[in-house]
C-alpha cells in the first residue's frame, strides 16, 4: 500500500486576487497533499494538523494561478524566417500562403522530421513557457495534414507531459490547411479528416479537442461545420481558429456546437458576441500574431467587455505567425495593443484561460481541492507582470504539488 504524500505548509504568501485592481493583497498560507490544495487561509491560522508539515516560507511574496497557454502549435518542424523577410518587403500572409509558402511550408518541415526530433525542438519550447510560469499548455496538431505525421505531432505532445511536470491537452486540427496532394478537392480532404483521421486518432487516445481554421485561405463554412459534427459524434469538444482575416461567420457557427473558445477573432462583429455569449464560449486573443502581422484591424475588445464575454491571452506559439515562447510578454501585448487591462489580463492567462483550455482539473484558480499549481513572482506590485519585457520576475513554479522552477 502506497503511504499518502506528505502535506506541504506554504507561509506568507500574497495570493493576486481575481479581478485584481490597485490595492494592498493580505497574507495566506496554503497547504498542498500530493497535486491538490488542502488548506488555505489567513497566515498563522492553519489547523493543527498540518503545523508538523514541512514548511515553505515565501516571505510576503506575490503568488498567481500558474499560468495557462490555452493557444499553441507548439509541435513543428522547421522555422518561417524568411517568409518574415518576405512579408518586411511587402509580401501579405494570404501571398505568401498561395505560393505554398504559409502553413504548407511547415507541413513540409514536419512530415520530414522524425519524432524524436519534433520532441527535442518542442521541449526546448516548452521549458521556455514553463520557466515563466506555465503549468497548462494547449498543443495543436496541423503541421502532418495526412494521418501519419498528425499521429506523429499529437504523440509528441502526450511524450512533452510525461517528460515535464506539466498539463498539456491536445487539440486535433487536421483542417488546417489544405495539403498539396489534396488540391482543388477540398471536399475530399475535409472526408479524410472527419471519417479516417479524427476516429482513428481518437481510438488512440490522442485528441482532448477538436479545432478547425475557418477563413477564405483555409475552410468554407460548410466545410468547417462537418468538422465540427464529426467531432460532436465523437463526443470530442470543439474550438475554431474564426474571424482572424476576415468576417465568414465562423464563431457563430462554432457556439451553435457549443465550442469551448473561438480563436483570432480580430474581424469579429457583434452578431458574433452575442452568439459566444449565449453559449458561453471564451474569446481567445492572440497579440502575438496580430503584431507579428502588422495587423490594424483591432479585435472588438470593447464589444466583448460589453456582452460579458470572456477573455483568454494565448501566445499563438507557432512557426509562421508567432514565434513566441512568452505568455508575459503576450499579456504585455495584450494590454498595450488591445487595451486590456492588468486585472483582465491576468484573468486572460489563469481562469479564463482554464475555461478555454477544456482541462476540468485545470481551473486556474486557488482553491481547496484545486490542482496545486502556482507561481511565486519577484515584483512589488500585480501590473509588474504585465509591464516588464524581458526581465524574468518567477522566483519558484509549483506544478502538481512538486516544486518544477
Amino acid at each position: 500500500m502506497l503511504a499518502s504524500p506528505a502535506p506541504i505548509l506554504w507561509q506568507n504568501l500574497r495570493i493576486i486576487p481575481s479581478g485584481w485592481q490597485a490595492g494592498p493583497v493580505p497574507l495566506s498560507d496554503l497547504v498542498s497533499e500530493g497535486r491538490r490544495i488542502v488548506w488555505l487561509g489567513e497566515a498563522g491560522q492553519a489547523p493543527d494538523q498540518y503545523q508538523a508539515a514541512s514548511r515553505h516560507d515565501l516571505e510576503g511574496a506575490l503568488v498567481t494561478p500558474g499560468l495557462i497557454d490555452c493557444h499553441t502549435h507548439l509541435v513543428h518542424g522547421g522555422q518561417r524566417a524568411d517568409e518574415f523577410a518576405l512579408r518586411l518587403a511587402g509580401a501579405n500572409y494570404e501571398d505568401i500562403a498561395r505560393q505554398g509558402g504559409g502553413i504548407l511550408s511547415s507541413v513540409r518541415a514536419t512530415r520530414a522530421a522524425s519524432e524524436d526530433v519534433l520532441f527535442e525542438q518542442a521541449l526546448r519550447r516548452l521549458d521556455a513557457l514553463r520557466a515563466e510560469g506555465v503549468t497548462a499548455i494547449e498543443i495543436k496538431s496541423g503541421y502532418g495534414l495526412d494521418l501519419a505525421t498528425e499521429r506523429k505531432m499529437l504523440q509528441v505532445a502526450r511524450r512533452l507531459a510525461q517528460a515535464r511536470p506539466v498539463t498539456v491537452r491536445t487539440t486535433f486540427l487536421g483542417a488546417h490547411a489544405l495539403p498539396p496532394e489534396y488540391a482543388g478537392r477540398a471536399d475530399d480532404y475535409i472526408t479524410q479528416v472527419c471519417d479516417v483521421m479524427l476516429p482513428a486518432l481518437q481510438e488512440e487516445g490522442l485528441i482532448d479537442a477538436v479545432d478547425v481554421f475557418c477563413e477564405g485561405i483555409g475552410f468554407s463554412l460548410t466545410q468547417s461545420e462537418r468538422v465540427l459534427q464529426a467531432a460532436t459524434r465523437h463526443g470530442l469538444p470543439v474550438k475554431m481558429h474564426a474571424e482572424q482575416l476576415s468576417l465568414l461567420g465562423g464563431t457563430a457557427l462554432a457556439a451553435r456546437y457549443g465550442a469551448l473558445s473561438a480563436d483570432h477573432l480580430e474581424w469579429l462583429d457583434e452578431d458574433g458576441v452575442l452568439a459566444m455569449r449565449q453559449a458561453g464560449m471564451v474569446a481567445v486573443l492572440l497579440p502575438g500574431a496580430y503584431y507579428f502581422l502588422r495587423d490594424t484591424h483591432l479585435p472588438p475588445i470593447d464589444l466583448l467587455r460589453r456582452h460579458g464575454v470572456s477573455m483568454a491571452v494565448a501566445t499563438d506559439c507557432n512557426p509562421g505567425t508567432s514565434p513566441a515562447t512568452s505568455l508575459l510578454l503576450m499579456m504585455n501585448m495584450a494590454c498595450t495593443l488591445f487595451k486590456l487591462t492588468v486585472a483582465e489580463v491576468l484573468d486572460g492567462v489563469t481562469r479564463h484561460a482554464a475555461d478555454a483550455l477544456g482541462a476540468p482539473e485545470v481551473t486556474g484558480r486557488l482553491a481547496v481541492g484545486h490542482l496545486a499549481d502556482f507561481v511565486v513572482w519577484d515584483i512589488d506590485s500585480p501590473a509588474e507582470l504585465a509591464y516588464w519585457m524581458g526581465l524574468p520576475r518567477c522566483r519558484l513554479v509549483v506544478c502538481h504539488g512538486q516544486v518544477v522552477a
